[in-house]
């Protein structure tokens, strides 16, 4: 499965990339994660169905300090997925 989102909310400058890439990680989910200029923080994702439907979840509430509003779904396809898990700058 497959997830590529736009995570809107208070969520740059709360270590929320790195949150994201450890989350990652311990479902062994490829993929990436950056901050965009619009202040949003951008996911894309590949794994097992359950494992990305957590990671989700994880995303949609974020780490201490970050207040997440959205998750908004891209259409197009995530390229160049990362293993492990990357954050991109």
């Amino acid at each position: 499965m497959r997830m590529h989102v736009i995570v809107r909310g208070r969520v740059q400058g709360v270590g929320f990339r790195w949150f994201v890439r450890e989350a990652a990680r311990r479902r062994n989910v490829a993929g990436w994660v950056r901050n965009l200029p619009d202040g949003g923080v951008e996911v894309a994702a590949e794994g097992m169905d359950r494992d990305i439907e957590s990671f989700r979840s994880q995303l949609a509430t974020g780490p201490d300090g970050a207040r997440v509003e959205a998750l908004e779904d891209v259409s197009q396809d995530p390229a160049d997925l990362a293993r492990p898990f990357a954050i991109i700058r």
